[in-house]
């Protein structure tokens, strides 16, 4: 068996209630870590923490002995960070890994943006993994290691023509990745990023309105070298690794999921 040693473990993932957040909860849910999902729609919120729960429980064929929990947040919000951390911190005595993974496709041209949402989308994609790598490291420390994994894009790495303001808040991202994995590796906190392409998910469901989304993906498919657009699980399944035993020879470095979409490594 590939164990990853995770079972046991605290995770915390931001935008954990769709998408590839949720599918990275049921992932280290499998693996029989304590799970916190955070988001800001509650009632939705606690309704996906129950059903992954409870598939945990079908998958294992057996009662689940760890929880996964949905503390509602807004990750903007440096009070609402603080509180996060504060509760998970009480519940379960500290935090093993934080997936910095809320975020939302903002991508337009210089001249349509105004300053608001530049600094909108700093707040939700920068600054809150800035507030809440700082409030968990102490922790983590305590506990003898941890890691940190940022989401981005690859447009981080090479930036298109009318991909702002994400690209440069991913960008910001990766220089953040780097930086904490030189500062906290004496810690044995990692930190690593993972450059997401075109990747199932509910914004694109969201995208295709009351049309079938395979549509979509299949139009997309046409621009990715391996001729598929990616899964959920795809992207859960190499967070859960990043954050394993089996990865911790690994920091400091941003991992292209995209099919071969990137230009640049």
């Amino acid at each position: 068996m590939f164990d990853l040693g995770l079972e046991n473990k605290v995770v915390l993932i931001t935008g954990g209630s769709d998408g590839l957040g949720r599918a990275t909860a049921e992932r280290f849910a499998l693996e029989g870590a304590n799970v916190v999902i955070c988001a800001r729609r509650s009632e939705h919120l606690f309704q996906v923490a129950n059903e992954i729960r409870q598939q945990s429980t079908v998958d294992t064929g057996k009662e689940a002995q760890t929880e996964v929990i949905g503390y509602p947040a807004d990750v903007t919000d440096p009070d609402e960070c603080i509180s996060l951390v504060s509760k998970i911190k009480s519940k379960f005595g500290g935090i093993d890994f934080l997936i910095n993974n809320a975020g939302a496709s903002a991508a337009t041209e210089l001249e349509k943006l105004d300053e608001t949402e530049w600094l909108a989308d700093f707040h939700l994609k920068v600054m809150s993994a800035v507030r809440l790598s700082k409030l968990v490291v102490p922790s983590m420390r305590k506990r003898g290691g941890g890691c940190i994994i940022n989401a981005s894009i690859g447009g981080g790495k090479a930036p298109t023509a009318g991909s702002l303001p994400t690209s440069v808040m991913r960008s910001a991202g990766l220089n953040l990745t780097k930086s904490l994995a030189n500062e906290f590796a004496s810690d044995k906190i990692r930190v690593n990023a993972v450059c997401i392409g075109l990747i199932k998910s509910m914004q694109w469901v969201r995208r295709a309105g009351n049309k079938d989304p395979q549509e979509l993906y299949n139009n997309m498919a046409t621009r990715i070298p391996l001729g598929r657009v990616g899964e959920a699980e795809e992207y859960a399944d190499l967070v859960a690794f990043l954050c394993s035993k089996r990865a911790q020879f690994i920091t400091g470095t941003s991992i292209n999921l995209d099919g071969g979409m990137c230009p640049v490594l």
